[in-house]
């Protein structure tokens, strides 16, 4: 089993890359694999809805060459994605909303490569916004059929310089309550409960 987590930040070190180094410890902990995307590693363009997309009908962004593709085969190929970003201006970081848009369009007019997936969203903010972000990632995986897990407190973590996050601790708590029942779900769907 696997887990893909993108990392919306465009922060290479931050609270929501180290919160994410902790999900990983705690799927890990039970047997799941956790591979990390980093968004700012691409240099995404923005979609123009040239509807290439839906033209091919391949599952496929008509732009080869900034890597969109293949992170969308690699969550294609996941068992569960987690999408982690954190609040700037009330919103998803420009990053984190590029490929969410074009992520987006190509699922709907090519493969619906997501549906039936297992997914979950976790977002962070210094101190308002975290819901919005948080509510975003949740009706983008929703748009794509996923089957989101929820979590009680929300997995919103409220934190400005890296390492707060580890101060809030009903954040965190909502964090770990997230990956427990992400990761029931996955064992259940394979088999193992």
């Amino acid at each position: 089993m696997k887990v893909i987590a993108i990392n919306g930040s465009p922060r290479p070190i931050g609270n929501t890359s180290n919160i994410l180094n902790d999900v990983q410890d705690m799927f890990e902990r039970e047997g799941i694999e956790m591979e990390t995307i980093h968004i700012y590693e691409y240099q995404l363009v923005n979609c123009n809805v040239c509807l290439t997309c839906e033209i091919r009908g391949d599952g496929r962004c008509m732009d080869e060459d900034d890597g969109l593709n293949d992170i969308l085969d690699r969550l294609r190929s996941a068992d569960a994605i987690l999408l982690a970003g954190p609040t700037y201006a009330n919103a998803c970081p420009s990053v984190m909303q590029t490929f969410m848009e074009r992520a987006a369009l190509v699922f709907e007019k090519g493969d619906l490569g997501l549906n039936g997936k297992i997914g979950g969203a976790l977002a962070v903010c210094a101190h308002d916004g975290g819901s919005l972000v948080y509510n975003q990632m949740v009706d983008w995986l929703l748009r794509n059929g996923v089957c989101v897990c929820g979590a009680n407190p929300l997995p919103i973590v409220h934190a400005l310089n890296s390492p707060q996050y580890e101060d809030d601790k009903q954040g965190m708590k909502g964090v770990r309550a997230l990956v427990e029942n992400m990761t029931a779900l996955l064992l259940r769907v394979n088999g193992y409960s």
